[in-house]
């Protein structure tokens, strides 16, 4: 069983309670928007961090994560674009790597909106952390938790930051 925390679109912004909820996971999965190489720095000094990069970071980030990350969690096949939309309303690039080889897990970020969907047409379960950070036009700080246990996802929960 891993212990996986979820985030996306840090801006640049850390917290306390972020790290804390950081400290619980096995792994911390960021989908892009990290902001500053900084954020990298404070998470993998808690754990296993993946990632891909977003629209607003920079080449630093880029060199360290890809635009697109495929990998497998326990027995779970997981896909992470950080511009990726949701189902029905994929991005090209999302239905393109979905369409050719469908993950069991599809995480998409960059919209601020956080999502729990499951996609019937292509049996994948996307999912959107919303944004944890403070820039944006989200009203709520967002994250999720949830553990992968063999092929199994579960226990998912919504985690509220406060106000941005």
């Amino acid at each position: 069983m891993k212990k996986i925390l979820l985030l996306s679109d840090s801006h640049s912004y850390i917290d306390e309670r972020i790290l804390e909820y950081a400290k619980q996971a096995d792994e911390i999965w960021h989908c892009g928007d990290f902001g500053n190489p900084a954020v990298i720095e404070e998470l993998e000094k808690i754990t296993t961090l993946r990632g891909v990069y977003g629209n607003i970071d920079g080449e630093k980030v880029r060199k360290i994560f890809p635009e697109v990350l495929r990998f497998t969690c326990e027995s779970v096949e997981v896909l992470m674009i950080h511009i990726g939309g949701y189902p029905g309303k994929y991005s090209p690039l999302a239905k393109k790597e979905i369409t050719e080889n469908p993950p069991k897990l599809f995480i998409s970020g960059h919209s601020h909106i956080l999502k729990a969907m499951y996609d019937q047409k292509n049996s994948l379960l996307h999912l959107n952390p919303g944004a944890c950070g403070k820039e944006g036009w989200h009203k709520m700080r967002t994250m999720m938790r949830f553990e992968i246990t063999n092929d199994k996802i579960e226990n998912l929960e919504v985690i509220e930051l406060g106000k941005r």
